[in-house]
């Protein structure tokens, strides 16, 4: 679950982690009152999206008069607003916060994930924050620092102490740091955090570490330990039919291509979707019905694949494990009488009561087309599709 800069910092601030002044607003009526408030002569106006790249999207503006202010919270609310992290229509903006301008004289990068590889809590810093990190990450990997963190440990000060070093940070400002960094790590851990970062973590002119930026996502399957973070939700910032996929225990993702997929299982499902781009398809979703699968949420992924606008096909792909084959075949049927699917399908049965289960969709009265090899399935809705 993702949250809103905003909202990253308030958890930032309860762990005494300085952030700029800055008030929250929903409507233009409301620039004028806050800048007054805030106090200064130069404030950001900064739309709150559960996305980033917001800057190279037009979604922070810096201002210099109240009037201009005013300006920019017409142009951000109620508009849909489109970085390069967003799908094609962007994401509605509903609210801004307008921060007062603060003296930057450098910016750095600090954030906090799980590294898999590792299987540790790793700290991840550079000196090159802002809003080009993705690129230095990608074209200059060795000006990120990495520090990976023993899971049956802490977090120490002495830790701090070592990255502050790498980051070359003078030492008037290492009692700030290690404050800045125990505290993302006591969010991280205390949330079941996912993905932590400041980008950028500034110093100003007046010597100050301050948190210019905020992101935190959260482990969707830690939620039910923190009614206080599911207070947070914003829907209006979730695709709808990811949405309505976790009402049903569905895990879907709407991509860009023309070949629906439904698959049990995630790691089948990104072999499949590798698969689809293998033999020169594209998948418009990613689907995982999971492993206790049953007709009506069969039915309801069939839903939500036709829905994509751009969709040609779906390819069908479950591994019968705990849920026999046979019976994965009858509710696959069951799911396309009740949606009323013309679409071209293909499906690949495997593992327990498999040949059962081809054989009744082939004897079914419904255009359907089975496989036993997932390539030969995965070319055939290539074909079909086109």
């Amino acid at each position: 679950m993702h949250i809103h800069e905003y909202q990253a910092k308030t958890l930032f601030n309860h762990k005494h982690i300085q952030t700029p002044k800055g008030i929250l607003i929903y409507s233009v009526d409301q620039a004028s009152d806050a800048c007054k408030t805030l106090g200064g002569s130069i404030w950001v106006v900064k739309a709150q999206i559960h996305a980033g790249g917001r800057g190279k999207g037009g979604g922070i503006i810096l201002c210099r008069s109240i009037e201009e202010v005013k300006n920019a919270c017409s142009q951000l609310l109620n508009s849909q607003l489109i970085t390069p992290q967003t799908y094609a229509k962007g994401l509605p903006v509903s609210q801004l916060l307008i921060e007062i301008g603060e003296n930057i004289t450098h910016e750095f990068y600090l954030g906090l994930l799980i590294d898999r590889q590792t299987k540790k809590i790793t700290v991840l810093a550079s000196t090159k924050g802002g809003m080009d990190i993705e690129k230095v990450a990608r074209k200059t990997p060795n000006q990120i620092i990495k520090f990976g963190i023993n899971p049956l440990g802490h977090l120490s000060v002495q830790d701090c102490a070592f990255m502050a070093k790498k980051l070359d940070l003078h030492f008037k400002f290492t009692k700030q740091f290690n404050n800045i960094l125990l505290g993302l790590y006591e969010i991280f851990t205390q949330k079941d955090v996912n993905l932590i970062e400041i980008n950028p973590l500034v110093i100003t002119k007046e010597n100050k570490l301050l948190a210019l930026d905020g992101k935190i996502d959260f482990d969707d399957n830690a939620l039910y330990r923190h009614k206080d973070i599911i207070a947070l939700r914003d829907i209006s910032q979730e695709d709808e039919k990811e949405r309505l996929a976790n009402i049903y225990h569905l895990n879907y993702i709407s991509l860009n291509g023309t070949i629906g997929c439904m698959v049990n299982g995630a790691g089948l499902a990104m072999a499949t979707m590798d698969l689809i781009e293998h033999f020169g398809g594209s998948p418009a979703n990613f689907l995982d019905v999971g492993g206790d699968t049953t007709a009506d949420r069969v039915a309801k992924a069939f839903e939500l694949i036709q829905t994509e606008e751009n969709i040609k096909g779906i390819l069908v792909n479950i591994f019968g494990g705990i849920v026999h084959c046979d019976l994965i075949a009858q509710g696959i049927l069951q799911a396309i009488e009740k949606v009323r699917l013309t679409l071209p399908i293909v499906v690949r049965l495997e593992g327990t009561n498999a040949t059962d289960g081809l054989k009744l969709l082939d004897k079914a009265k419904v255009d359907i087309h089975t496989e036993s090899d997932l390539n030969k399935a995965t070319i055939k809705i290539i074909k079909l599709a086109k």
